[in-house]
């Protein structure tokens, strides 16, 4: 079977809000898609794994915020690769309280808040359906794709995220050449790391160049 194949299904990126308990929960997700086109329905996947999953479970509710190819590669490494468990994710971003629920307002295409009508597990991940109470278009930007994501932010998917695949499964570039990848996030810095400044931080996730690790392309 060629996994390869699935890297062609098209995806967006959006950050997905909730609250419990009264603290604010965040995280990346990049499988969104309408489902119902009257009372709409959108039904998103998410992994067990993440704090916003059952804050979301538990409160019935979520937001998602329709990131924009303008939207800063900080915040895709802040609410992707940390987890609301442990960080505030929404200090320091730009967000807004819509009906109860945060959402991230900057550089984003827009917004919907929806209502949990169903959950489906999916072993590792749950499909969860939300009817959307709310819509706001806030920009007329280009909305990101998972592939400008790849290719221009140069960004990795965690591992939390549906479409992950370990360094081990990943091809190699094509010609032989060192970059340097960060070992939180997985960015990839091409060129000659030596001549990046001594405060350089990855753009994803804000490592420091302590975590950029070489890494040889066969």
């Amino acid at each position: 079977m060629d996994f390869n194949a699935l890297w062609d299904v098209s995806y967006g990126m959006y950050v997905i809000g909730a609250r419990q308990e009264q603290k604010n929960y965040g995280c990346i997700v990049n499988t969104v898609f309408q489902v119902t086109s009257e009372n709409p329905i959108i039904c998103l996947s998410m992994n067990k794994d993440n704090a916003t999953h059952d804050a979301i479970v538990q409160s019935g509710r979520f937001s998602a915020a329709i990131l924009s190819e303008k939207t800063a590669p900080r915040l895709i490494g802040t609410f992707g690769f940390f987890s609301s468990r442990t960080v505030d994710k929404y200090q320091g971003v730009a967000h807004e309280m819509v009906d109860g629920l945060p959402v991230v307002t900057d550089q984003i295409t827009g917004y919907l808040i929806c209502q949990v009508v169903s959950v489906v597990d999916v072993q590792t991940h749950s499909l969860i359906l939300g009817r959307v109470m709310q819509a706001r278009k806030l920009a007329d930007l280009p909305p990101m794709t998972y592939d400008y994501y790849h290719k221009v932010i140069k960004g990795k998917a965690p591992k939390a995220a549906p479409t992950y695949v370990s360094p081990e499964k990943e091809k190699a570039v094509a010609q032989e050449k060192t970059v340097y990848i960060c070992d939180i996030c997985g960015y990839l810095y091409e060129g000659d790391f030596s001549q990046a400044p001594a405060d350089y931080v990855c753009p994803v996730c804000k490592a420091d160049r302590s975590h950029f690790q070489p890494h040889k392309a066969k």
